[in-house]
């Protein structure tokens, strides 16, 4: 569904990906971990068409409609509320107005239809923008730190609605620093430090392949032993 092979970037004289290769098939969640400036975000700018690499190639299954995207920057109308943001993405997609509700309550807001997001927490922002990336049911969802400014509780919720999305058929590639939530609902990961993939593979495989006591997946470990840098 989702492919690199040997992508190359640079912003002026700094090359901030250096031979990236993946692959992501349909119905996986996928799994880029790295501390921030690793070049998670760039990544998925490539893969969304929003830049343009110097070197290799890239392939995504989907089109642009049948593509949800979540990033740090959510782009969302602070004077309109929770329901009219949405019905507006709505209506650029074609999508019947009545699943509006049911995206809202879907990330735990449906009592705030009628809010301005001007008055929501970052934390209720960052779940309408998630709202507003499923709302057309798509065939590859992109994430970047969907759970980041979230509390525990809520963000358990999110990694159900994201596991139920998956069962559901979507693909769906998680940027996070989160290694705890990377274990918990990734099939595979690959491990980002300045701008090279230094591991790939299933969370727990790659865990025993740096732990001759095979003890319980610890990603941050692994990382800190690769590259010496704690990638929270």
């Amino acid at each position: 569904m989702i492919s690199m092979t040997n992508i190359v970037k640079r912003f002026d004289n700094k090359t901030v990906l250096t031979d990236v290769s993946f692959r992501v098939d349909r119905r996986e969640i996928f799994g880029l971990l790295g501390p921030s400036g690793s070049g998670k975000t760039t990544i998925i700018n490539i893969l969304t068409h929003q830049l343009i690499p110097e070197g290799g190639h890239y392939d995504i299954g989907a089109t642009s409609k049948e593509t949800g995207l979540m990033l740090e920057e959510d782009g969302l109308y602070k004077r309109l509320t929770t329901t009219e943001n949405l019905n507006l993405f709505a209506g650029i997609y074609g999508v019947d107005k009545s699943k509006v509700s049911e995206a809202l309550h879907s990330v735990g807001l449906g009592n705030d239809q009628k809010t301005p997001v001007a008055k929501l927490s970052k934390g209720m922002r960052q779940r309408l923008a998630l709202a507003r990336a499923i709302l057309h049911a798509p065939k590859v969802l992109f994430l970047d730190e969907p759970t980041g400014a979230l509390d525990p509780a809520t963000a358990r919720g999110i990694h159900k609605l994201i596991l139920n999305l998956r069962d559901k058929g979507a693909t769906i590639f998680l940027t996070t620093h989160n290694m705890e939530e990377a274990v918990g609902l990734c099939d595979n990961v690959a491990l980002l430090h300045q701008g090279k993939i230094v591991e790939y593979g299933s969370p727990n495989a790659i865990c025993e392949k740096h732990n001759s006591f095979k003890t319980i997946p610890d990603l941050g470990a692994v990382f800190m032993k690769m590259t010496g840098v704690d990638a929270q």
